[in-house]
């Protein structure tokens, strides 16, 4: 595919309720409604992107931007907040008010995933192909989507830096559940505090915090002063620690019957899933598409590396796309 355009490409932007729940919604390309059949010009196929944890929606803001130019502007890509991860814009509760129980603990890892899938039900048409281009947590979301809704016409799906087994046995997992587990209600009250600061001084603190890195996204910087809402803190951490307890045995069943639809791509220096998980799975699927990153990219991608990404995943999915 071509390299695109390199003038910033607009990007619509929704707040919506979903399972009752305040989520994000990026979109670039069509922004209407892709759940109507009436019109003869939708799109045949969708990328949507079901991100890692914390779940913004505008981590990925240059990441949907590069892979919608690197698409040559063909395709609409959108990506889904987790629900309750995003800061509802003034005016809107985390939760909506409605005496109808959309889903019970949809802040919760079960949630999440049908969460994705109740989105897709309400705002897309059956007959829409996907590519699915998963990060981190959102590849376990992915499988598990796959594995409930079978239904769903999936082209591809993409996991990158997949978190999908043994999740607190990895190195960062061994260091981060006790705090997610059973300390991280003690994190509240610092982030209550800091709640309070103008939003310049968020924002110097988020630079200082990730002065480390030789080019950090700007988008990553704005999207992570929302890391200073107690509701969105709270209910990032939630999902967290049921990753940890949730997230133990790889549903190699799921990855057996889905192979062919699937691409693989694992870190060499990644704590949350180290390069033996890489080994392993490689050596029970002989066969699947599985790849072992070779450039250096951190786990969190989105930091620093989205376009490097949108341009490896718009090659990796040329043949799919000239078939279509």
């Amino acid at each position: 595919m071509g390299s695109g355009s390199e003038e910033p490409v607009p990007l619509h932007e929704e707040f919506i309720y979903c399972c009752g729940a305040a989520t994000h919604v990026l979109k670039c390309g069509p922004w209407k409604d892709l759940s109507k059949d009436e019109s003869k010009n939708l799109p045949r196929l969708l990328f949507m992107i079901i991100p890692g944890n914390p779940g913004l929606a505008g981590y990925y803001r240059t990441f949907i931007q590069a892979l919608y130019c690197g698409l040559n502007q063909q395709y609409p890509v959108w990506v889904v907040s987790h629900a309750g991860h995003c800061k509802p814009p003034s005016g809107m509760e985390m939760i909506e008010d409605t005496d109808i129980k959309e889903l019970e603990d949809v802040f919760g890892l079960n949630g999440q995933v049908e969460h994705k899938l109740n989105f897709l039900k309400k705002n897309v048409s059956k007959d829409i192909k996907l590519v699915l281009i998963a990060h981190s947590i959102g590849c376990y979301i992915t499988l598990e989507m796959m594995k409930r809704a079978s239904e769903l016409q999936v082209l591809r799906s993409v996991l990158l830096f997949p978190t999908i087994e043994r999740m607190a046995q990895s190195p960062q997992g061994k260091l981060m559940t006790p705090l997610l587990c059973k300390l991280r209600y003690a994190l509240y009250m610092p982030v209550y505090l800091l709640s309070f600061l103008p939003e310049g001084l968020k924002a110097s603190l988020v630079r200082f915090a990730l002065r480390g890195m030789k080019s950090c996204d700007e988008s990553s910087i704005t999207t992570s002063i929302n890391l200073f809402s107690v509701d969105c803190v709270a209910n990032i951490l939630y999902m967290a620690s049921q990753e940890m307890m949730k997230v133990v045995e790889r549903d190699s069943t799921t990855i057996k019957q889905n192979l062919k639809k699937l691409i693989f791509y694992y870190g060499t220096g990644d704590s949350w899933c180290p390069q033996h998980y890489y080994d392993e799975i490689k050596m029970d699927f002989p066969d699947g598409d599985i790849r072992l990153c070779e450039k250096g990219l951190r786990h969190a991608f989105v930091l620093d590396a989205s376009k490097e990404m949108a341009a490896m995943i718009t090659d990796w999915l040329q043949d799919d796309l000239t078939k279509l």
